[in-house]
């Protein structure tokens, strides 16, 4: 399916070269990776030159990523991330994180010397992972080997199954052009950790709710809408837990993983809408017929896929339980929280 939507070309050169000329050593000593020997700036190897402390890298410091960030360094991790811009750098630096340009080939390749983790967040574009492109030459460059490379993609990689449930091992039939790229990207990224020896695990994570970012937020904006599609259902996860999820992981690195991270009840939008009015004391939103709406594109694609999304796996390999099983704790606790 991947194949036969327009997701662009890749430019893969460089990453793809890093596979064969850069791999962990074997831990049965057959063979060592080739050296490289990077040209760092002295600042940089003083600043993240101390390998006695645990540290990560995020590659799209966005809600996930700096909710991963902060439970690190609640545990004594030192944090780097990409920032587009100064402004963006400043506000990194205001949280306690390293900043860096993820076009400055020395300094991509400064943060990642001796980095424990990599956390990739950002969507792939029709170029492929841009998290891929800029850090595997770095990492290749700095002969860094990270025990966990997490990669953060999308339920949406499954495609619509009708309602039935889906689970890691089910057929990816992705359906929209940002689905199919998810796809690739997950491939791309598995192939990297083949080809260098490296703990890759893929999370595929359903629509993300959260403080600032759930239904009582909206309804709040006075841009609650209850629409209703017959049979509709959706998996969704708080961000709490994708952060409980990817620490699991982190605790438990499987090379070759791949995990749903999702609440354990798929249920229609609607009912979570009416359950956040309730909570709030407000009127419920009136009932949206799906095929009476001028929905968006977006809007339609997305009611376009039904499915059930499993967890199972997540709950037996790294013993990972949900805090918030469904929407019903994850709203009350926002709530309750006043956020």
């Amino acid at each position: 399916m991947a194949e036969r939507l327009a997701v662009g070309k890749r430019s893969d050169a460089g990453w793809r070269a890093s596979l064969w000329t850069t791999r962990r050593p074997s831990p049965h000593g057959g063979g060592t990776p080739l050296a490289r020997t990077p040209v760092l700036p002295a600042q940089s190897l003083l600043r993240f030159g101390d390998l006695s402390v645990l540290r990560l890298f995020v590659f799209g410091l966005g809600y996930v990523g700096q909710a991963f960030a902060e439970a690190l360094m609640a545990r004594g991790w030192t944090v780097a991330a990409t920032a587009r811009d100064a402004d963006r750098a400043a506000q990194l630096r205001a949280l306690g994180i390293e900043p860096v340009d993820a076009e400055d080939r020395a300094a991509m390749t400064a943060a990642l010397t001796g980095v424990n983790a990599v956390l990739i967040t950002a969507p792939p574009t029709v170029d492929g992972c841009p998290g891929l492109e800029a850090t595997i030459p770095a990492l290749a460059a700095a002969q860094a080997f990270p025990d966990w490379i997490g990669y953060l993609s999308t339920t949406g990689v499954y495609g619509d199954f009708e309602g039935r449930w889906v689970f890691e091992s089910s057929p990816l039939k992705a359906q929209s052009v940002e689905g199919a790229r998810r796809v690739g990207a997950e491939r791309d990224w598995q192939e990297v950790g083949r080809g260098m020896g490296l703990t890759v695990t893929t999370f595929r994570l359903p629509g993300i709710y959260g403080p600032g970012r759930s239904a009582l937020d909206r309804l709040r904006a006075g841009e609650g809408r209850r629409i209703v599609k017959e049979g509709q259902v959706f998996s969704r996860i708080h961000l709490e837990d994708i952060v409980s999820g990817l620490l699991a992981s982190l605790d438990r690195p499987r090379a070759g993983g791949v995990y749903n991270l999702v609440d354990d009840e798929p249920a229609p939008p609607q009912d979570v809408m009416e359950h956040a009015a309730s909570l709030l004391g407000v009127a419920v939103p009136p009932d949206l017929p799906f095929n009476e709406m001028g929905l968006s594109p977006a809007t339609r694609r997305f009611y376009a896929e039904n499915k059930r999304v499993s967890n199972a796996l997540a709950k037996a390999e790294l013993g990972w339980r949900p805090k918030y099983p469904t929407y019903r704790e994850g709203l009350a606790a926002i709530l309750a929280a006043g956020r």
